[in-house]
């Protein structure tokens, strides 16, 4: 965990390198991508410590802890998992479903900008997207879904069914979202 703080803390000083923006805009610059890689390696050392295992496709693990801080989202593209922070702490790991080519799941930070119960696919024959979090303004968001362990969307990234339900409790419309190698 402290790694983490340690990693957030020389993110910082990457971020001062990344233009600014406004808030509601994805940051996808090498700095920014190169930010959320290393935060998902180190999300991932954090699951071994804290759960001791990874969950296997369509499932997920979350404890139960008491943490101050502000909550996240870390994306990792290569092992395919998603891990929600909340501060430093890690909260919860799900196996999860990304973009296969040619349609990968973008890299960078992101913020959630619209949060819907049930979404419908505009461009995907009308498919559900339940429990869905935009994080751009192409269309790319959290929500559950078919969730196979290995790349296999359009470039959304698909969690758990019981996963995403949770996960959209306890996010609100502006939470960080990191994706990263």
């Amino acid at each position: 965990m402290k790694k983490l703080a340690l990693a957030l803390a020389a993110s910082a000083l990457c971020a001062l390198s990344v233009p600014a923006a406004p808030a509601s805009a994805a940051v996808e610059t090498v700095e920014a991508r190169m930010t959320a890689t290393s935060a998902a390696a180190i999300a991932h050392q954090d699951m071994i410590e804290a759960f001791g295992k990874r969950p296997k496709p369509g499932r997920y693990l979350w404890r139960d802890v008491e943490a101050p801080g502000e909550t996240r989202v870390v994306v990792g593209l290569g092992d395919q998992l998603a891990y929600l922070y909340r501060g430093a702490e890690l909260v919860a790991v799900a196996a999860i479903s990304t973009g296969k080519a040619p349609k990968i799941t973008p890299m960078g930070i992101f913020n959630v900008l619209e949060k819907k119960p049930m979404h419908r696919s505009r461009k995907y024959d009308n498919a559900p997207m339940p429990f869905m979090q935009r994080i751009d303004q192409y269309g790319i968001a959290l929500h559950a879904g078919h969730n196979p362990g290995q790349p296999a969307s359009h470039g959304c990234v698909r969690l758990p069914s019981q996963f995403a339900a949770k996960l959209y409790k306890v996010t609100g419309v502006g939470t960080t979202v990191l994706i990263g190698a």
